[in-house]
């Protein structure tokens, strides 16, 4: 198969007899069509990309031109501490947390260390009452309401009592928790965007398209339908926000091309995992192995690990290993987390093994446990954090071939194999695999390893995003490179 971006032969044509054709929609249809081109298009909008990953090797400028990720330079210490406002939608609380509220842990957790003063404004993970947290330079405001939500209007009222007792250098949201008519009163606001409406809409067609293959369609297509509404809406207050954070190099792309936001104004700095729990570690793998009594003759083992719910591709994932078990019986999937697609991975028989929430502790293990990290995802919008932890462990992945995943994370074949959302598809880059074998799998894991600690580490993360907001309060730290970087 090898590497390449495989496409979905639609015409025009074949997309209208998919989605039911009435004059009120049409319109719609070929928006949604044309920017489904585009997503699986280059951009041809200018002579060069909008990032350009060589250019960070002779990188010497204002970092708010740079055209790449921030984490691929290096920075040295600075001379001032900063105190930053953050709001986030959650923060993990007990068992079962998902990617954001571990990246926000993370990301604030690694600032504070470096002795940077760091207040959120959030709420549990888990929903129920919980003291506020501090720990060190770190303080976490919880301000919710009676559904366990974020209450914006209190979330804010700390927010300002907290900045009469010492300004804040810079106030930063992750994604909306921070509502732009909010942010419209803050002068200093940066956003980091996990998702956005551009990607969200291309995941509820590729989910309408596993649904629905061959058209047949009970009704109007209301998700699709108000997909372009609300992306149109985004849009239009995404210049409420001072300066925006992309995850990925295509999501950056989109905002400069199809957002139509100022270049200077949009940067990339991906997510990093803490690279001291997330470790290259066979020995834990076989005994994790042995744990969960997979066999010992099995000739590959593949691993799915997060909440096991439709939009996370498990329907493609059933049907593709359904089909693999049958001319693979040496083939184990170890299944890791919680949701509705549980039972149903448990009547595939002795070749899944269903392992419920694991503790944090344990996701390691896991990764070393397997060959291949399989994600199925039918969400194109940020990076799953599992394909990071996956790599740090120095397991090879199967993604879908999303240009966040290919632009940013999985960059070649050396690093594992990709596929288009569908089942076929699917199976084909499965079949690869396991046709390369345990000791093909072990080296392209080593390529993910190294790959990893060059980027997704969360001291280079945090060392960014230091630096990013240093550079928004006081432009000195806008030079690339200071005498004190490395």
């Amino acid at each position: 198969m090898g590497f390449k971006h495989q496409t979905y032969k639609f015409s025009s044509a074949s997309l209208f007899k998919i989605i039911s054709i009435k004059s009120s929609t049409v319109f719609t249809i070929i928006l949604i069509f044309s920017s489904f081109v585009y997503f699986f298009t280059p951009l041809r909008f200018s002579q060069e990309p909008f990032f350009n990953a060589n250019e960070a090797q002779v990188f010497n400028g204002d970092l708010r031109d740079a055209r790449f990720p921030w984490n691929k330079l290096c920075f040295g210490p600075p001379s001032e501490k900063l105190k930053l406002a953050v709001f986030s939608k959650t923060w993990p609380v007990g068992a079962g947390p998902g990617g954001m509220e571990r990246h926000a842990s993370t990301l604030y957790s690694a600032l504070a260390a470096k002795g940077h003063e760091i207040h959120v404004f959030t709420v549990p993970s888990d929903k129920r009452p919980h003291n506020d947290i501090q720990e060190g330079s770190l303080h976490v405001h919880f301000a919710a309401n009676d559904h366990g939500s974020v209450n914006c209007s209190l979330a804010f009222d700390i927010f300002n009592q907290e900045n009469l007792v010492g300004e804040f250098d810079y106030v930063h949201s992750e994604s909306v928790s921070l509502p732009y008519w909010r942010a419209k009163l803050v002068p200093k606001v940066a956003v980091t965007w996990h998702g956005i409406w551009y990607e969200i809409m291309h995941s509820k067609l590729f989910q309408e398209l596993l649904s629905n293959p061959d058209g047949q369609l009970p009704g109007p297509m209301t998700e699709l339908q108000e997909a372009m509404p609300r992306l149109v809406d985004e849009i239009k207050f995404f210049s409420s926000y001072k300066q925006h954070i992309c995850i990925s190099n295509s999501a950056g792309e989109a905002l400069v091309n199809i957002y139509q936001l100022p270049q200077r104004n949009v940067h990339v700095i991906l997510n990093g995992v803490d690279e001291t729990k997330f470790v290259h570690d066979p020995k834990s793998g076989q005994n994790f192995r042995d744990k969960h009594g997979v066999p010992r003759n099995v000739t590959l083992v593949m691993g799915v690990a997060g909440r096991l719910v439709r939009d996370k591709g498990h329907p493609l994932l059933y049907e593709a290993f359904l089909t693999i078990t049958k001319h693979h019986p040496g083939v184990f999937l170890l299944v890791a987390g919680s949701g509705p697609w549980g039972k149903r991975y448990a009547e595939l028989g002795p070749s899944v093994k269903v392992l419920g929430e694991l503790e944090p502790s344990e996701l390691s293990e896991f990764y070393n446990a397997i060959d291949l990290f399989v994600n199925p995802t039918l969400r194109p919008q940020g990076l799953d954090l599992t394909l990071m932890e996956s790599m740090h462990c120095a397991t090879p992945v199967l993604t879908p071939n999303y240009p966040s995943i290919t632009g940013t994370v999985v960059l070649n074949e050396g690093f594992g194999y990709t596929f288009a959302p569908n089942v076929a598809s699917f199976i084909e880059a499965m079949e690869l695999a396991i046709r390369d074998g345990a000791e093909v799998l072990r080296r392209k894991g080593m390529v993910c390893k190294n790959y990893a600690l060059s980027m997704f580490k969360a001291t280079k993360m945090a060392s960014a995003y230091e630096r990013f907001f240093l550079c928004m309060k006081n432009t000195r730290y806008c030079q690339y490179p200071l005498a004190t970087d490395c």
